[in-house]
């Protein structure tokens, strides 16, 4: 089940130069992502109304008024960011067609700290602003992205999601000298509570089995936040230097998700370790991926799951959030968050 009246990251800002557009899709719609001339992002259907080619596969051109047009490759018809058709070339005078009557859907987009955020209505009308607002990465102010990886998964969004959250998953998915190993478990203890459209692990010292976080020197804090529909920040601090590390698990269609990991840092030292951490990034993005494969192959039989107290408490409240999002919009009421501060244990 897709969630609809929320923010979808599009994609990374730096990959789209002025005059150039791209094809997604997200939650199965076909989106043109373009930048105009003057910089600014846009997002419309990528299906031309009048034959059905792709609106992305032509060009972006400059009107009289200076204003940014996505021309059509097959007949030359154009659109501009609103979606409203500007010029059909082949009609002729007295023929009684307006093509500002023409439109494709037209969806907010909005380029917050480098990421291009699509907000998805649940209907294809909506003219009012939307609901919510995108993500934005905390203590880094107007730092770009410093790196980005990304990969597609071969499932659904809410096994993407869950494999996200999975507190208990580290040791064997991710067992490697310099990360987690089964000799390393032991048990934690983390406070967790409500946030905006999700919940927090709160600020804490991270655990003693997490190598990489005392490459940082000094005294390191981190916090872990999730939001509707699928992102997750990890702030880590280290004294006034902040690491950020954004993950958005975006649902192509029902059966392919993408998994973007993006990190944002304050300490000059960490640039020179890039080639590194994109290593470390690669490596844990195949690991999930390919745990998620063999994931598929019992999933094919259509087992019955289970979700366990406090291990899997997470990924329960990612079901309950979700469903509390479909019914509040439904009934159109304000949204209750069903997270409440709690302490959760587990081994890991």
């Amino acid at each position: 089940m897709f969630l609809r009246d929320l923010w979808y990251f599009g994609g990374p800002g730096e990959s789209l130069k002025p005059g150039q557009m791209r094809h997604r899709v997200l939650v199965g719609e076909p989106i043109l992502i373009g930048r105009a001339y003057s910089g600014k992002v846009f997002a419309i259907r990528d299906i031309c109304p009048h034959r059905g080619t792709l609106l992305s596969a032509g060009q972006m051109i400059t009107n009289e008024t200076g204003a940014s047009e996505v021309e059509c490759p097959y007949h030359g018809w154009r659109f501009g960011a609103s979606g409203t058709c500007s010029h059909i070339p082949s009609l002729v005078e007295g023929q009684d067609i307006d093509p500002a009557r023409i439109k494709v859907r037209n969806y907010p987009a909005k380029e917050v700290q480098g990421n291009i955020w699509v907000y998805l209505a649940e209907d294809p009308a909506q003219a009012e602003e939307p609901v919510t607002t995108p993500p934005e990465m905390p203590g880094i102010g107007d730092t770009p992205p410093r790196l980005r990886e990304s990969m597609t998964f071969s499932c659904d969004v809410d096994h993407a999601v869950i494999g996200l959250m999975d507190p208990a998953h580290g040791p064997f998915v991710h067992r490697a000298w310099w990360w987690r190993s089964e000799s390393s478990i032991h048990e934690k203890e983390k406070a967790f509570g409500p946030t905006h459209l999700g919940f927090a692990m709160r600020d804490h010292k991270p655990s003693s089995n997490s190598f990489l976080y005392r490459l940082l020197g000094g005294e390191v804090r981190t916090e872990i936040t999730f939001q509707l529909p699928s992102v997750r920040i990890e702030n880590i601090k280290a004294g006034k230097h902040h690491i950020v590390g954004l993950t958005t698990v975006t649902p192509i269609t029902e059966s392919q998700t993408e998994v973007t990991q993006t990190f944002y840092w304050t300490l000059p030292w960490v640039s020179l370790a890039k080639p590194l951490l994109r290593s470390f990034a690669l490596t844990f993005l195949r690991q999930d991926r390919d745990a998620v494969d063999q994931q598929q192959v019992g999933l094919a039989f259509n087992p019955r799951l289970m979700l366990i107290d406090d291990a899997d408490m997470q990924a329960k409240w990612y079901h309950r959030l979700k469903k509390e999002w479909v019914d509040c919009r439904a009934e159109k009421r304000p949204f209750t968050n069903p997270v409440t501060e709690t302490k959760l244990r587990w081994r890991s």
